[in-house]
């Protein structure tokens, strides 16, 4: 029986300083392909002007490689699309 290799996805792990001061967390998913940091950013940054919160800083100090996961089905749509997928965890509102 052949194995089948689950797609793998980094996940960045991001904190950015609102304009109000309150902290954003999220993660920025993104195939393991893409290691090229001002890529993710540019992905972060993308995200933070949905949020209102364009030009805030997103750089190395805000947003590090957490980790390697297998390729979630709720994600596979956005990544195809976008290139990546956020996940907010605090503060994203």
């Amino acid at each position: 029986m052949e194995k089948t290799t689950a797609k793998k996805v980094n996940v960045w792990d991001t904190y950015v300083t609102k304009k109000d001061g309150n902290i954003m967390h999220f993660d920025i998913i993104a195939p393991v392909k893409i290691m090229d940091t001002n890529t993710i950013y540019n992905y972060g940054k993308e995200y933070l002007k949905t949020k209102g919160q364009a030009d805030q800083p997103l750089a190395s100090k805000q947003c590090r490689l957490c980790h390697i996961e297998t390729l979630r089905p709720e994600w596979e749509d956005e990544i195809a699309e976008k290139g990546y997928f956020i996940i907010e965890m605090e503060g994203c509102s």
